[in-house]
């Protein structure tokens, strides 16, 4: 049994191990403390700093997502510009050569897969010998080139074909190959409709395209929105998702539908064609075809020559874009402020006067009128069909004489002097004198009304004319029909009125008559005699300026032709414009011959297809009463 002295050295052991031990407790207690009060100040208030956080951490990269770039759509539904994916193949030809900086037998393996890859790829592309690859590949490697671009781009297929090749097929870490993926603009049809559709190259902004046409008008819902993406740089060079940073998804373009017609644009584009590549001596044209009802316009074609290579390009707009005199198809618009007046009618008689206006040259037209029909009169709708400037000078400054400004307030309600909205960029404003300007002068006037002294451009010359095709009422000419997504329509555009009407319906269909003669009995029977159906229309010849005047330095003149009409002229469908430009030379170039020729296969080709689409364009219905 212990005894009492036994018992208290081993209780004071017990007591200095247990302060040891309640010591340590403590002193562990209070590091806990410590360091959950640094976790606590790590996670809330320390920032490292940047410059050496940086080293420790993987690099991350900031990616634009490009997103795909929307259609451009004929009415039927055709693709007229659509983007599609192409692959530019670039090579990191270092991959392995540190790992078998040591390994000779290694490297020469790779070295012959890459004489394989080489062979394989100038199969594909043609564009080298094998050696030629392989000198590339090598000098590449030696020089520590990792991002050697190879070959052109290639659509899905052929870069799968590519991907399967020697070494390529073992991936970006051991094989090199490294794909980038671009969204390229393709245009199914080609050179058609091109300047109107317009084109960009790709959909990114930073490549610095200039957009024109519909591409460049509509770029705001084509392009759609930019996405965001942050990529991590892994020890392998791999690129993954960095999902610590904001990742934002790109927003697709939208669709734009559009009024063309790519049947009847092929029509327009043959015919005008046709015309220039005849003649050495034109330069070039454009022609218009627009629906009567809506002022949808279903073809647009601007060919311009090539100084150099004689071909054709779309190269430029002249139907929005060249604003010049018309010439004779503007002595239309003389006579409908006339007739709405009241100061003449179609069978009114006025004096031939040997063709004379004071201040003005003689009309030697009537001359030759006058001595084969035995009289000195003239009916105004005889002088519209022979196109007499003498009859439309005289009837202008007849009436208008003494108050001009009534006639040119008359040409804006007809919207000749304004450029209104239009779908596309570039629409020229027009000229029209003012009696109010200290410039103008006792001949404008006169002038004026036979379509000198102004100048307007074919889209406002074709717009005019179908708002008497439509009884008056004149309806903006547009291109886009809707914007859309997936085919759901986004956005309605459709007709719009520009003016409820410009004229009565009884001087419409007078006019109409007084077309319809131009084509059956006058300047335009010609051409237009025989065609499909019934025309109502206008020929047009008027000299270009130059500097310095209507004839250059080497004594040459340079014309514009012009037909402009409706049809068929007793139930109108369409109006349509041709326009043609010569060279400066010696000839002329009336509005009857190239531009009624290029007119007449319009309509006959236009006829034919829309009686094969069961649309059958009336060439029976009677012809509306004139006065």
């Amino acid at each position: 049994m212990a005894t009492k002295q036994n018992m208290e050295p081993q209780k004071k052991q017990r007591d200095s191990i247990g302060t040891v031990l309640y010591g340590l407790y403590l002193l562990f207690l209070l590091l806990s403390v410590v360091v959950l009060v640094r976790i606590a100040y790590l996670q809330l208030f320390y920032k490292p700093d940047p410059a050496i956080a940086a080293w420790f951490k993987p690099r991350s990269e900031k990616v634009v997502l490009e997103p795909l770039r929307g259609a451009i759509i004929a009415r039927d539904g055709r693709l007229l510009a659509m983007s599609t994916p192409l692959y530019q193949i670039f090579m990191d030809c270092t991959v392995m050569k540190k790992a078998y900086k040591d390994q000779p037998e290694k490297e020469a393996e790779w070295r012959e897969k890459a004489k394989a890859l080489s062979v394989g790829l100038a199969g594909i592309f043609g564009d080298k010998t094998w050696n030629a690859y392989y000198d590339l590949i090598i000098s590449s490697r030696e020089a520590g080139n990792a991002y050697v671009k190879i070959g052109r781009r290639v659509d899905h297929e052929t870069m799968k074909r590519i991907a399967a090749l020697p070494l390529f097929e073992e991936g970006p870490n051991r094989g090199g190959f490294l794909p980038k993926k671009f969204d390229s603009r393709q245009y199914p049809y080609g050179s058609l409709a091109r300047r109107t559709i317009g084109y960009v190259k790709d959909n990114s902004k930073s490549s610095g395209n200039s957009m024109i046409g519909l591409e460049g008008r509509f770029d705001y819902v084509l392009h759609g929105k930019e996405g965001v993406e942050w990529m991590k740089v892994t020890d392998n060079r791999d690129r993954i998702h960095n999902y610590d940073s904001v990742y934002v998804r790109p927003e697709d373009g939208l669709d734009v539908r559009t009024t063309l017609d790519i049947d009847i644009q092929d029509i327009a584009d043959q015919a005008l064609r046709r015309q220039i590549e005849e003649s050495p001596k034109v330069e070039g044209g454009c022609a218009i075809v627009m629906d009567v009802e809506t002022g949808a316009i279903r073809a647009m074609v601007n060919l311009l020559r090539d100084s150099v290579s004689g071909k054709m390009n779309e190269s430029y707009n002249m139907a929005i874009g060249r604003a010049g005199e018309p010439g004779s198809v503007f002595k239309t618009s003389t006579l409908m402020s006339l007739l709405e007046d009241g100061k003449v009618t179609l069978s009114d008689e006025i004096p031939t006067n040997h063709g004379a206006v004071k201040g003005f040259s003689i009309d030697n037209h009537i001359i030759d009128y006058e001595r084969e029909n035995k009289t000195n009169k003239i009916s105004v709708l005889h002088g519209f069909e022979i196109s007499s400037n003498y009859v439309f000078r005289r009837l202008a400054i007849d009436a208008y004489g003494s108050s001009p400004k009534v006639m040119i307030d008359k040409l804006y309600r007809y919207k000749l002097g304004e450029a209104y909205d239009f779908d596309l960029d570039g629409f020229t404003t027009p000229t029209i004198p003012s009696p109010d300007s200290r410039y103008w002068s006792n001949t404008d006037l006169g002038s004026i009304a036979i379509g000198y002294t102004v100048a307007i451009t074919p889209l406002h010359t074709v717009t005019f004319y179908n708002a008497i095709a439509n009884k008056g009422r004149m309806m903006k000419p547009y291109l886009v029909e809707s914007i859309e997504e997936n085919g759901i329509v986004r956005e309605k555009r459709g007709p719009s009125v520009l003016s409820g009407s410009i004229c009565s319906r009884a001087t419409a269909d007078t006019l109409t008559r007084a077309l319809t003669m131009v084509t059956e009995e006058g300047t335009g029977k010609t051409q237009l005699g025989g065609a499909s159906c019934p025309v109502a229309g206008k020929t047009g010849t008027a000299r270009i300026a130059q500097s310095g005047g209507y004839t250059n330095e080497k004594g040459q003149i340079q014309y514009q032709g012009t037909f402009v009409g409706f049809f068929p002229a007793n139930a109108p469908k369409y109006t349509t414009i041709v326009v043609l430009y010569s060279n400066p030379g010696t000839g002329i170039l009336y509005g009857g011959t190239m531009p009624a020729k290029a007119f007449r296969e319009i309509v006959d080709k236009v006829y034919a297809l829309d009686s094969a689409n069961g649309t059958v364009l009336s060439a029976k219905a009677p012809m509306p009463k004139w006065n």
